[in-house]
């Protein structure tokens, strides 16, 4: 196949017979496409087999090659090729199983094996459960890349320990390759690997450039070798691997030149712009009135500083990106437009309140419930963006508006890591922090990428400096740069800083800042719950030192004992001349 220029070019070859069977309850199928969908999605080959004890197993091999193929295509392209490609896979397996289940045996039911393999970027993502097989042509050998479910009872008897549709929980193999410009990759059902060896399949392959005769050649030499079973062959060669361009990766918005900050009162772009909302370094943003529609929108202008930096203007637009793929009463929403624009800068509806930093200011000493109510919107934006697998990377009380109706909502979009498009463009996706220091977990101080557990160290700084007007590390975090540093890191007590909130919330401020990862809550709705009441797995009389409790009494205890001990010397000293 022909592709334009910097894009993933490949060609494959398939063939598949039901040889000496008299079904073929093999299937296989694949996916090259075109534009955005090859950028975004990249290529998608699929085998399964079904088990020859069940009648309706063809069914089940056809339904899992042909529901992944439509299916993975259809979810976000925010969306990474594991999360995408999991979950097609989970729901296959779930409408299979229900199947099963009607048959009352899993020896009739809908149950197969499935292997598939995503092509994207500079990756190859594989997923497989059973004994179908994926390959790679390494110089002269083959390497099996999958491994086998079965289970061996003897040298003549084995059975499958894994397939899709077999139980309604079904772990699938994982693996993330670096893809190259030559590769080769094969997948095969077990009709023809039971039958060929590694170096037969490998020599086939390199003596052959019609990829599709290589396929029928090594189903005819398994044939010949006594294969008794259906036979599948699929080969993919990837002739080219290049990295998109910033264009590419954004569409159409990426080529536009950044737009001139605007002068106000005025027109611009079909938009009347009423005054300015905000200056900085990184932006400009200004009030206006969509003129076709008469809406109030805020307009965000590139720096003028950093027109020239690319990476920045790439982040610029994508902000848009983001804001049109995520559906939330808790997220800033982008605007339309009058016209087409010519220009890069952004349209998003207009909040008209304050920011949490503005609410913090004129709310010093919050009650712990209307704190609760502002986290637990923050959260249902956050979750927002990590179910469309983005990690926000700049939480902070200046990054979130409240309304004049209480509504809170999450903003700035700048720094907003995207699976999917990082896929797309790895060298985008770099450890660099974009974040302000203050509310930046500390792992990515280390080097990590931003996760959503690092969002929640963000949420839990915020949730802690609602309540206590402090950060619970201070600037130390961002001081904090080796692991050894991290581990020296001391949680200071909401509790001790205020009688407002009580032991058992601290303990849950105290997991979700914990500056390991793996230490905070799996789940955001966890920390949530263990704010509304008390979590019976923290200890309720949790040793807290004076000198947590009470700073300014330690010192003060510890200056008496200094004094009464220079006392008692002194004493000593003039009764012993």
């Amino acid at each position: 196949m022909q592709v334009r220029p910097n894009s993933l070019s490949v060609e494959t070859g398939q063939y598949s017979s039901a040889g000496r069977k008299a079904q073929n309850q093999d299937f296989h199928g694949a996916m090259v496409p075109d534009g955005q969908a090859l950028l975004h999605k990249g290529v998608a080959l699929a085998i399964a087999d079904g088990i020859s004890s069940s009648p309706v197993a063809h069914v089940a091999a056809e339904t899992a090659v042909k529901s992944f193929l439509s299916d993975y295509y259809c979810t976000s392209e925010a969306w990474s090729v594991k999360t995408a490609a999991t979950r097609v896979i989970a729901a296959t397996n779930s409408w299979l199983n229900s199947q099963t289940r009607l048959a009352g045996d899993r020896d009739l039911g809908h149950v197969c094996t499935f292997s598939a393999l995503v092509l994207k970027g500079r990756k190859a993502h594989l997923f497989h459960v059973g004994d179908s097989r994926i390959w790679r042509l390494d110089g002269q050998s083959l390497d099996q890349l999958t491994e086998d479910h079965t289970v061996r009872i003897s040298e003549t008897e084995s059975y499958l320990g894994r397939a899709l549709g077999m139980s309604a929980s079904m772990e699938i193999d994982y693996a993330a390759l670096d893809l190259r410009a030559g590769d080769v990759f094969l997948l095969t059902t077990d009709g023809v690997h039971g039958f060929l060896s590694p170096k037969q399949l490998a020599t086939t392959v390199l003596t052959s450039d019609d990829l599709d005769a290589a396929a029928k050649a090594l189903a005819d030499q398994a044939l010949a070798a006594g294969s008794d079973d259906n036979l599948t062959v699929q080969i993919v060669r990837v002739d080219a691997v290049a990295e998109p361009s910033a264009a590419e990766l954004l569409s159409e918005e990426g080529m536009l030149p950044p737009a001139p900050v605007p002068h106000v009162p005025g027109h611009f772009e079909g938009f009347h712009l009423l005054r300015q909302l905000h200056a900085s370094s990184r932006s400009h943003i200004f009030l206006a009135e969509n003129g076709a529609t008469g809406d109030r929108v805020a307009l965000k202008f590139p720096s003028m500083d950093l027109r020239g930096d690319a990476d920045y203007l790439r982040r610029f637009a994508l902000e848009e990106w983001v804001a049109r793929r995520i559906s939330s009463p808790h997220v800033l929403k982008a605007a339309s437009y009058p016209s087409d624009r010519e220009i890069l800068f952004l349209a998003t509806e207009f909040v008209e309140g304050q920011t949490l930093r503005q609410w913090m200011t004129d709310n010093p000493a919050p009650d712990l419930e209307t704190a609760r109510d502002i986290l637990e919107q923050i959260v249902r934006g956050l979750g927002a963006f990590h179910r469309k697998d983005m990690v926000h990377q700049d939480l902070r009380p200046e990054n979130i508006m409240i309304d004049a109706s209480g509504t809170v909502k999450i903003i700035d979009f700048g720094s907003v890591r995207i699976a999917g498009v990082m896929e797309a463009a790895p060298a985008l996706d770099t450890p660099e922090i974009l974040g302000t220091h203050q509310y930046t977990a500390p792992e990515v101080f280390l080097g990590y990428l931003g996760t959503e557990f690092s969002d929640q160290f963000s949420l839990g700084v915020i949730a802690y400096e609602m309540l206590t007007g402090r950060l619970p590390y201070g600037a130390n975090v961002a001081r904090a740069t080796s692991e050894r540093a991290q581990s020296a890191l001391r949680y200071r007590s909401a509790a001790a800083i205020t009688e407002r909130v009580p032991d058992w919330v601290d303990s849950a401020l105290c997991k979700a800042v914990h500056p390991v990862p793996g230490k905070r809550y799996d789940v955001l709705s966890a920390f949530l719950a263990d704010l509304r009441r008390p979590n019976p797995t923290f200890a309720s009389d949790r040793f807290v030192p004076l000198a947590e409790r009470d700073p300014v009494g330690f010192w003060q205890l510890v200056s008496a004992g200094l004094a009464l001990l220079c006392f008692v010397l002194f004493y000593q000293l003039l009764g012993n001349p």
